[in-house]
Parts: C-alpha cells; sequence; structure tokens
C-alpha cells in the first residue's frame, strides 16, 4: 500500500483544523457542571452519522442543505449560550452569598449539551469529509484516511490532557469563557447561512471570542457588581 504524502498531510491538516472546533465547544457545553460527558457523546454521535453516510455514499452527503445544518447548530449554540450565561450568574451570586459547588445537572442541560455536541459534530465533521472525498476522488482515498484517522488520534489525546488541565481553571473564569465561545460560534456559523463572507474566514473567530469575553464579564459585573471570591474546580 502506497501513501501519498501530500494527500495524507492534507488530510491531517483538515482533521485537526476543523475538528479542534469541536474539542473546543464540547468544553464550552461541559462547564456548566465540569463533565464533557454529554457534549462530547453528542459530538461523537453526530461524527459518526456523518462518517457513516461517507462510507456509504459519500458523494449524496455534498448534497446535504449546508446552511440548514447552519442554521440549526447557531440557533442551539445561542440557545446554550443563553443557558449558561444564567448559570454564570448564578455562580457570581453564590460566590457573593459565600455558597460553593455545582448545581446538579438537569435534563434540559444533558438535552442541549448533547444536541449542542450533536449539531457541531454534524457541521464539522460534513466540513472535513468534503475535502476526504475530494482527495478520493482524486485517487488518494487511502492516503486521505489515514491522514484523517490520524488527525483523530492526536485530537483525542489532546483532549484528554486538556480536560485535565481545564478542570483547574477557576469556575467563574471557564463559564464566562465558554459563554462567549458559545455565542461567538453562533454568531459565525449565523452570518455563514445568511451568506456572510466574514473576513479572514474561521479565524475571526479569535477577535468574535475576544469580545465577547469582555462583554460577558462586563454584563456579569453590571448584574452581580459586587467583588466574589474565587472558586476552584474540584
Amino acid at each position: 500500500m502506497e501513501l501519498y504524502l501530500p494527500a495524507l498531510l492534507a488530510a491531517f491538516l483538515i482533521t485537526v483544523i476543523e475538528m479542534t472546533e469541536v474539542v473546543a465547544l464540547v468544553f464550552a457545553f461541559g462547564s456548566e457542571h465540569g463533565s464533557v460527558r454529554h457534549g462530547a457523546l453528542g459530538a461523537v454521535s453526530g461524527t459518526a452519522v456523518v462518517s457513516a453516510i461517507t462510507l456509504v455514499s459519500g458523494v449524496a452527503l455534498l448534497a446535504l442543505p449546508r446552511n440548514l445544518l447552519l442554521w440549526s447548530s447557531a440557533i442551539v449554540l445561542a440557545a446554550f449560550g443563553v443557558f449558561l450565561l444564567r448559570s454564570t450568574l448564578r455562580t457570581y451570586r453564590r460566590l457573593r452569598a459565600g455558597a460553593s459547588g455545582h448545581a446538579a445537572p438537569t435534563s434540559t442541560s444533558r438535552t442541549l449539551q448533547f444536541a449542542g455536541g450533536f449539531s457541531v459534530g454534524v457541521v464539522e465533521a460534513v466540513e472535513t469529509v468534503i475535502v476526504l472525498i475530494a482527495l478520493a476522488a482524486a485517487g488518494y482515498g487511502v492516503s486521505a484516511l489515514v491522514g484523517a484517522i490520524a488527525g483523530g488520534v492526536l485530537l483525542v489525546g489532546v483532549a484528554v490532557v486538556l480536560h485535565e488541565r481545564v478542570r483547574r481553571i477557576k469556575v467563574p473564569t471557564l463559564k464566562v469563557v465558554a459563554t462567549a465561545l458559545l455565542f461567538s460560534f453562533a454568531l459565525f456559523w449565523g452570518g455563514e447561512a445568511a451568506g456572510f463572507a466574514w473576513p479572514g474566514s474561521d479565524l475571526i473567530l479569535v477577535p468574535f471570542v475576544a469580545v465577547g469575553i469582555v462583554l460577558v464579564r462586563s454584563f456579569v459585573s453590571v448584574v452581580v457588581p459586587s467583588q466574589v471570591p474565587v472558586e476552584t474546580k474540584g
């Protein structure tokens, strides 16, 4: 079996680039209760569905209405962003009152985490397999598959390592960043679904998230103005 290195690298890079966004959002979903289980399960399920369709009939996947996927994901992310913003405010209020600990997970939060993970997994997996299908059509299917698998394995390893580091981040900070991340992706995908070409493509997410963090933190300061102690996750 002969591998074509350029095709392998292309598949590896597109997998890492697209699916890194999935990992980031799964961490954001898990910030509410300190667990990425439901968001990760949703992301794996969404990716698996796209992968199954690709294996059965890759070309048919290209006929999926991409705008519908983007709108659906944008709405789900915005909904969870609102949910997480309310949770962030509750966290700061609890700290002000001297309370600690995470709120017990509810069926609504678990459903939103799974739905969010699933929609994100579908969108990013579709973006990835479009490139993989093109490489396969050019005769480099095996190389593309090896590159995609290598990228996936790398991301799983990185996610495991990062999960332990994320757990050490202070709860209020984690929730503020996660809320900004969710709203940023909702805005980004909503704009793409509306046909807006963002300058810099995915790179526009960097200033989006930065501005989002400032706005969310400012909103929290207005609603819960008193200085509060910092709670750590454990």
